[in-house]
This record gives structure tokens, C-alpha cells and sequence, in this order.
């Protein structure tokens, strides 16, 4: 049986879709910080994260059926090298995301101004952003990262224990879905029960962030549009996260099997 499907490389582009929304998500705190108007920038980012939530809603189900279409001779191995295909596709997506960061900070700086001449009406901005001259304006934005763009980054002012919370997070956040599927294959018997933990894994992964990496984020952020911090340093913090989120993704190759053998085993506690 054919393992690269045409099924698999739609959910993977899906999840590369995914992964590339989430990583330009932190141009828009740049942006933000650019023009002085963080509220604003903070209402796209959360359109934004909506269109990554409903992204990732679509795809479960399409991942769900990679289970119950995989053949019953070596299910495991045939299954495990789907996934770790799909696991790959979020790395190629945040890769994607880092090299079209310098021109989306550009592009969402322009998006936040025109929110705010809409008066927050988000109709009248997607009207505005995806006419013909909008585009053709948008187009002449459009370059790849020089590196001159990490001009005056420095290592040191990377602070590590956000670099490493970031990177796990992320990690436990990319497998929570596929690991919990492929632990229903190690526990037929609780399968129901092991695809069902998918939802809690996510949901401490999402509440983790909100606790230890955003708030950090966001208090320099202000720090700049309140002129108490400077924009490099907000910059420093931002190439710091998407490069800690792509290093996460390849962790996620790692935590895959672990954490897939983790939900088995406690699935034994619930059921």
C-alpha cells in the first residue's frame, strides 16, 4: 500500500498552512509595535489564530481517517511514517512563515493603519486588502530575509529559559493531535479514549503559552509603544521565538513515539 498518498499530502498541506499562519503571527506584534497601535494589531492577530484554529479543525478529521485506512499488516510502522511526513510539513511551514516575516511585518503595518480608517470593520478591510491595487501595492513589499535584517540581534539578549519553554511547547502542541491517533493503535482497546486526550493536550499546550511565553511578549511590546523599551530588542525576542517554534518542530519528531506510548499508558487510569 501506497504510504505518500494524495489524502496525506492534502492534510500535510493543511498543516503546513497551519504552522506557516502561526509563525507570521508574531509579525503582527511587530507591526503593531511599528506603527504604535498594539490594540489593533492584537484584533488581526486573533483573526488570524481563527483562521489557524479553523485550519486545524478541518484537518483532524481528514488525520483521523489515516487510522482507519492503514492496512492491518505493520499498521504501526506504516501509520508512524505518515505522521512523521505531517510532522515534517509543519517544520517546511514554519520555515515558509520566518522567510515571508520581513515582508508581512510590512504588509500587516499597513493592515493595522487601514483597520483603524475602517473604523475596526473587518469586512471593509479584507474588501480593501484583496482589491486588485491593494494587491499590486502589496506585491512591491514582497522580500526574502537579508542578513542584514539581524543586524545588532544579539545571542545574548535572547533570554533562554523563554527560548526553551517556547520550544517544548511547540513541540507538545505539534504532536498532541497525531500522537494521541497513533496511541489509539497501541491501545485498540482504548482507542476511543486515547484520540479523545488529543483535546487536553492541546488545551495545556495553548494554556502553557498563555501563561509563560505571551504575557512576556506582550510587556515588551508596550514597552516600545510607551517608549520605556526599544524596537530591536522587541524584534530580538520575535526572531527568538520563530527560531525556538521551528527548532520545537523538529523536537516534535522526538517527543512523537514518547509521548504517543505516555497517552497510552494513561488512558489505563480513565477507562
Amino acid at each position: 500500500m501506497e504510504i505518500i498518498t494524495q489524502k496525506l499530502i492534502y492534510i500535510a498541506l493543511f498543516i503546513f498552512i497551519i504552522h506557516s499562519i502561526e509563525t507570521l503571527a508574531y509579525a503582527v506584534r511587530l507591526s503593531g509595535a511599528r506603527v504604535r497601535m498594539i490594540a489593533s494589531a492584537l484584533s488581526l492577530f486573533n483573526i488570524m489564530v481563527m483562521f489557524s484554529r479553523l485550519a486545524n479543525m478541518m484537518q483532524q478529521p481528514f488525520t483521523g481517517s489515516l487510522i482507519d485506512t492503514a492496512p492491518t499488516h505493520n499498521a504501526q510502522e506504516f501509520v508512524e511514517t505518515q505522521f512523521r511526513f505531517l510532522i515534517g510539513a509543519s517544520t517546511v511551514g514554519t520555515v515558509f512563515g520566518m522567510l515571508l516575516l520581513p515582508t508581512f511585518v510590512a504588509l500587516f503595518s499597513r493592515a493595522i493603519i487601514h483597520l483603524s480608517e475602517e473604523k475596526g470593520s473587518v469586512p471593509s478591510l479584507f474588501k480593501r486588502l484583496f482589491s486588485s491595487q491593494y494587491i499590486k501595492r502589496g506585491i512591491t513589499h514582497f522580500s526574502l530575509p537579508k542578513f542584514s535584517y539581524l543586524k545588532d540581534t544579539k545571542i545574548k539578549d535572547i533570554p533562554v529559559r523563554l527560548f526553551l519553554i517556547n520550544m517544548i511547547i511547540t513541540a507538545i502542541y505539534t504532536i498532541g493531535v497525531l500522537a494521541a491517533l497513533y496511541a489509539a493503535l497501541l491501545t485498540p482497546e482504548r482507542a476511543s479514549t486515547a484520540i479523545m486526550a488529543s483535546g487536553l493536550i492541546n488545551g495545556m499546550a495553548t494554556i502553557l503559552l498563555v501563561i509563560f511565553v505571551d504575557p512576556k511578549v506582550s510587556v515588551v511590546a508596550d514597552d516600545v509603544v510607551n517608549q520605556r523599551g526599544n524596537y530591536q530588542t522587541l524584534k530580538n525576542i520575535s526572531l527568538m521565538m520563530v527560531t525556538s517554534r521551528l527548532l520545537g518542530t523538529l523536537l516534535a519528531q522526538l517527543f512523537f513515539i514518547p509521548g504517543a506510548k505516555y497517552i497510552a499508558w494513561f488512558t489505563q487510569f480513565i477507562v
